[in-house]
């Protein structure tokens, strides 16, 4: 089963490298910033041949149903190369979607995004929104990709329903985000809707980890990048990276990637072996890539001198994504306190 395991996480990876490789230039991502609605279209139907926002949905419902293991080996490539495409939101949709909404989903032909969150740093399904009798009412904050959706799941205190972005009585105000995207806020006034059974608890913390994963694989690529800068960097005739407090500080980020790799690793295998600390765990991982990726992102820019603070330098891409992403379904201050109130003989994440 390890191998197994370890073979689906390899695939995912080279299946990766096709459409948002690791090492390629971030032009595309330069190009699609402030553009409505943040991601290529073109891109995405690619994604979706490839099966990726099927990936945790069980095969007799269509999808591959790999597990957390592959989803966020997948989540990580893509943070490495900033794609900035919504799987992530869509893979939320389809943890609960049934039947034709569904096969429209995995095939690219309608993008639906949840709408869950009311309030700001929360991680738990807004209950101000009503969404009985046929119709939603209410307000739904921080939607990433808005702009480029087709419907939205919309969470409620009666449950979920699905909304068509162009329904009467459907308004989308979006905004820019620091990375070059766009959130948006959807009011509903009396907008048609239909009923979709399930629960998104378990799909927000898939989420959050995913989302964990794809700020390792940012700050891994920050890392990568800025030790490349100090190998090549001459400064008093020599590389820069041979001065010794450089190297301790290119140490110390080293060790902040690492640990976060151990976490959100250690916290896909704890939820694919449905353990019963599963659920801490995944807040232990995104608590620490939240803080790490800014700390790496930060100090990268620092690293590269000058040219670091330059809109040019790639750096700066890598921060600006973790700006945006540390707080994302729920910032490292509300997982520190989620971790501790679901493991309390644990002090240290």
């Amino acid at each position: 089963m390890l191998d197994d395991r370890a073979d689906s996480i390899r695939l995912i990876r080279d299946s990766a490298a096709g459409i948002a490789p690791r090492s390629g230039d971030l032009r595309r991502i330069r190009v699609l910033r402030f553009q409505s609605p943040g991601f290529d279209r073109g891109v995405w139907a690619q994604m979706c041949e490839m099966g990726w926002p099927g990936l945790l949905v069980a095969e007799d419902h269509g999808g591959a149903g790999l597990g957390m293991g592959a989803y966020c080996a997948l989540a990580e490539e893509l943070g490495a190369a900033l794609a900035p495409e919504p799987l992530i939101g869509a893979s939320i949709c389809a943890a609960v979607l049934r039947g034709t909404e569904l096969s429209r989903l995995l095939d690219g032909s309608a993008l639906v995004l949840p709408a869950w969150q009311e309030r700001a740093n929360r991680f738990d399904v807004g209950t101000e929104t009503t969404v009985a009798g046929g119709r939603a009412t209410g307000t739904k904050l921080f939607i990433a990709g808005a702009g480029g959706a087709d419907a939205f799941l919309v969470a409620g205190r009666d449950g979920l329903a699905l909304v068509a972005a162009d329904a009467a009585g459907v308004s989308r105000r979006l905004e820019k985000t620091q990375d070059g995207g766009e959130f948006g806020t959807l009011v509903l006034d009396g907008a048609p809707c239909t009923p979709v059974a399930g629960d998104l608890t378990a799909a927000l913390d898939q989420a959050a980890l995913a989302t964990a994963a794809y700020l390792l694989g940012a700050m891994d690529r920050a890392f990568a990048l800025t030790l490349d800068y100090l190998r090549t960097r001459q400064q008093f005739g020599k590389p820069i990276g041979s001065f010794q407090a450089l190297q301790h500080r290119a140490a110390d980020l080293k060790i902040q990637v690492a640990l976060t790799r151990a976490s959100v690793e250690s916290a896909a295998a704890l939820w694919d072996a449905g353990d019963a600390g599963r659920v801490a765990a995944v807040s232990r991982a995104k608590a620490r890539a939240s803080d790490a990726a800014m700390l790496v992102c930060r100090q990268a820019i620092q690293l590269f001198g000058g040219i670091g603070y330059t809109d040019e330098a790639d750096p700066g891409l890598f921060l600006r994504k973790a700006m945006v992403l540390m707080n994302l379904y729920g910032s490292a201050a509300l997982h520190r306190a989620r971790f501790a109130r679901l493991s309390p003989d644990e002090d240290n994440i």
